[in-house]
């Protein structure tokens, strides 16, 4: 059983089934502090143990029979949420950010976070986050390495645009990542070690194009046979592709996890939390909340709708003149992100007409 507790446009899911036992688990890449408690609270086994599968359930088998296991979401949870899977033991996995009980105590150490953890699912205040599903989780990962690269990338080329202001030189212009430019932009910097600095991100450039080439080229013919439900409503968006369309497909895994637009978007780190107090409003926070690859999806897919379409263009100088150029294409991203639920939702493809008469 599941509580969802909204907080203005924020859920917080605590897990309330009620269960004998209560095994809280501080993980680790190679070991693990082990809590379990019994529904009074009594402290029954506590120990670190190796992060090995069988040690640990031998840990756990006497109290197999009515147990759950709790961990808090970090890089290396995916062995353990399988291995309760295929043992028939329900795991939940814990928001690391909303777990204040563990990061704002006075102490802190492994002994006492698995403790912690235990009685958060011992008194209903264990918040959840979501536990992907095994079967997309590698294609998920690859798809998040590429966006990585291409992140990296745009770093190199801002770099070199940015060193031609640096040094009152012309403007470059057009894209870097095309090879039958760069001789032209290194030609473009004086000699020494500026053109030095430029043509070591130029190298660089050339290296992560050929690596985002490659893996784009596998990720198509990966998925080439897997008929995704969601991928040719998302490709009926202008400028959204295959890759962009299974980044998304990926990331929100199933969207009738979200029974509202706000948590979507709230989800998709689109919209700003206010913090108030007696009335009087503290500014905003939860920047961190939230899937930042969605985030940078969604702003992908708007680039590309503005740089083709001229009813985008007229919407961003409308918005522009209002909010700044920067908020202005947060709300168009945000604005995609909305008609994406609800195409999801409805099972519709892109109305542009309607997009752009909202």
């Amino acid at each position: 059983m599941v509580c969802a507790t909204h907080f203005g446009g924020e859920v917080m899911d605590f897990y309330l089934t009620r269960h004998q036992y209560y095994c809280g688990v501080d993980l680790h890449a190679r070991m693990l502090y082990v809590c379990i408690l019994d529904a009074s609270g009594k402290t029954l086994r506590h120990r670190k143990i190796p992060a090995d599968p069988q040690r640990f359930l031998a840990f756990v088998g006497p109290y197999r029979e009515d147990l759950v296991v709790g961990a808090e979401c970090v890089f290396c949870w995916y062995w353990l949420a399988d291995l309760c899977e295929d043992n028939g033991i329900p795991f939940v996995l814990g928001h690391a950010l909303y777990m204040k009980a563990i990061h704002g105590g006075k102490a802190k150490n492994d002994r006492i976070d698995s403790r912690k953890i235990a009685h958060l699912l011992l008194g209903c205040m264990f918040p959840l986050a979501y536990v992907y599903p095994r079967g997309m989780r590698a294609a998920r990962d690859l798809l998040r390495r590429r966006m990585y690269f291409v992140r990296h990338r745009a770093e190199m080329m801002a770099h070199i645009k940015n060193t031609a202001s640096q040094y009152n030189l012309p403007e470059v212009g057009g894209r870097l990542d095309r090879p039958g430019r760069w001789e032209e932009v290194s030609e473009h910097f004086p000699e020494g070690p500026v053109r030095e600095s430029v043509q070591a991100n130029l190298a660089t450039i050339e290296h992560l194009s050929g690596v985002i080439a490659h893996l784009e080229w596998y990720i198509e013919k990966a998925t080439r046979d897997i008929r995704y439900r969601d991928l040719s409503l998302l490709r009926s968006i202008h400028g959204v592709g295959l890759v962009l369309a299974l980044t998304i497909v990926h990331e929100i895994d199933t969207i009738d996890r979200f029974p509202r637009v706000q948590e979507f978007l709230s989800y998709s780190r689109l919209v700003a939390c206010a913090h108030e107090s007696a009335g009087k409003k503290k500014g905003t926070g939860g920047r961190k909340i939230g899937n930042a690859h969605l985030k940078a999806a969604f702003s992908q897919a708007a680039c590309l709708l503005l740089r083709d379409k001229p009813q985008a263009k007229r919407l961003v100088a409308r918005l522009e003149k209002k909010h700044g150029k920067g908020k202005a294409m947060s709300i168009l991203a945000r604005r995609i992100a909305t008609a994406v639920y609800f195409m999801l939702k409805r099972r519709e493809p892109f109305d542009e007409a309607r997009f752009f008469a909202a």
